[in-house]
């Protein structure tokens, strides 16, 4: 596997410290995969496991067959390869070597890497190699230019007619009555749904199918539906109308109904804090989220790789370990998509964490993000000095001068995060970094002290 955003990391001299063993299982595809990874974590069934200081660990693991597998790991990608017939990145065999190097420094003595693994960690080191020689420039633009853009005019025009065929419906929907909408079941929304994919407008599609789930939600549906028919609205006319919009503006409506674009800002070189990593699943596509802290620019920046037919997606960075690479923003009104480049140095295992800020703070940012994007869902937040709180059979989490809260999303009380993030608190402050939306606060990350403090630790991931 190598990084699916900007390629081979350039090399150094330095050593590539250790990781943590919750770095390493935040590296997991799935939990299926944490489990197994865990039962390979100790000595028993390696052999010959090696690590070199420029970043690589190898071992041959014991299997079902005769021949045991060979998994050399590239730990300043990081990137893996290993002989087993597994689809997923990292398999099960690199995260047990992995667990094995984070947790016995003894199992894994320094030396050089047997012919089966330096093979391809050269070919690596070769690739890096040339592409720092390399501007980065591609060769050459597209073949044909101008057919390029007559497709792209044809699928403007496609996606203009469903933009309007979808505000029809909408208007007879309200001027029915929303209570058609429960009566009428999904079908009719998997239809409409359809009828924008036809129109090769996928983001359009997407807001279809969730406003078909809205009426069996519970109590109270009829105000959600409204509300999120009303941001479908602004959207369509948002994109008959993209022509006069401002550029950046612009750029967020047509990523918005499903348009793709190129990262084309100018690069920030900077020294990236992995703040958390976590996977979604959208139908057949599983979507990694990975976001990134700068230490010096105080920007944070979100990276998105894509897997699809069961393959997890390519892209894993571990939690806690800082970066120093290149990112290049993608086009947008406030959007904090990039796209990892160059590194230049292998990566360490302490950063600096957001300096963070109360609950009103949060609050005060994502509804600033919202007038540069009115349909986000969520905007990276980090809260300082907050404590987990139980309110009335919810969880919050609530300044430590007692001034405000902000309640956790549903999804965060469902899974074992909350009660990590309790225990690491013991009802004392801590800084969590997560997503704050109008659904609440999602906890991704946490640390046991102020981001001040000299003695601050790894961050603790929560999901």
């Amino acid at each position: 596997m190598l990084l699916s955003h900007g390629g081979e990391p350039s090399r150094t001299s330095d050593p590539v410290a250790r990781w943590t063993v919750e770095q390493v299982q935040a590296l997991a595809p799935d939990e299926a995969s944490r489990k197994a990874g865990n039962k390979l974590g100790s000595a028993g069934p390696w052999s010959e496991v090696g690590h070199e200081a420029a970043g690589a660990v190898w071992g041959l693991c014991k299997g079902s067959g005769s021949k045991p597998y060979r998994t050399v790991i590239d730990t300043a990608g990081p990137a893996y390869k290993c002989s087993c017939p597994s689809r997923k990145f990292p398999c099960k065999h690199a995260l047990g070597l992995l667990l094995l190097w984070a947790s016995d420094g003894a199992s894994a003595l320094p030396g050089e890497a047997p012919d089966w693994a330096r093979e391809w960690l050269d070919g690596r080191r070769k690739r890096a190699s040339e592409q720092s020689a390399d501007d980065g420039t591609p060769a050459s633009g597209p073949a044909d230019p101008e057919a390029a853009r007559r497709r792209a005019e044809r699928r403007a025009a496609r996606i203009t007619a469903g933009a309007q065929e979808l505000e029809q419906r909408l208007a007879d929907l309200l001027r029915g009555g929303l209570a058609a909408a429960d009566q009428a079941g999904y079908g009719l929304w998997e239809e409409t749904a359809a009828r924008m994919v036809d129109a090769q407008a996928p983001g359009l599609a997407a807001r279809v199918r969730e406003l078909g789930a809205i009426p069996a939600s519970g109590p109270g549906w009829p105000v959600r539906l409204l509300e999120e028919c009303a941001l479908l609205h602004l959207l369509d006319t948002a994109w008959l109308g993209v022509d006069r919009l401002p550029a950046p503006l612009a750029a967020t409506v047509r990523t918005r109904v499903g348009l793709t674009a190129a990262a084309d800002g100018t690069p920030v070189r900077d020294h990236w804090l992995v703040l958390a990593q976590y996977d979604t699943p959208d139908g057949k596509i599983v979507t990694r989220r990975i976001w990134l802290y700068g230490e010096e620019s105080g920007r944070t920046a979100l990276l998105l790789s894509f897997g699809a037919a069961g393959r997890s997606p390519g892209q894993a960075l571990p939690v806690g370990v800082t970066l120093d690479a290149e990112l290049t923003p993608f086009p947008g009104a406030g959007q904090p998509r990039a796209e990892l480049g160059r590194q230049f140095d292998p990566p360490a295992t302490r950063g600096t964490p957001p300096a963070g800020g109360p609950t009103d703070a949060a609050l005060a940012a994502y509804g600033h993000a919202l007038r540069d994007d009115p349909w986000l869902d969520s905007w990276p937040v980090t809260l300082r000095d907050v404590i987990p709180t139980p309110s009335g059979g919810w969880w919050q989490l609530a300044d430590a001068d007692g001034t405000s809260a902000l309640p956790l999303t549903p999804s965060a009380l469902s899974g074992p995060g909350l009660w990590k993030l309790v225990a690491l608190s013991g009802g004392g402050p801590v800084t969590v970094f997560g997503e704050c939306g109008h659904h609440g606060f999602a906890p991704l990350a946490a640390w046991t002290t102020s981001a001040d403090d000299d003695s601050e630790g790894q961050p603790v991931p929560l999901i």
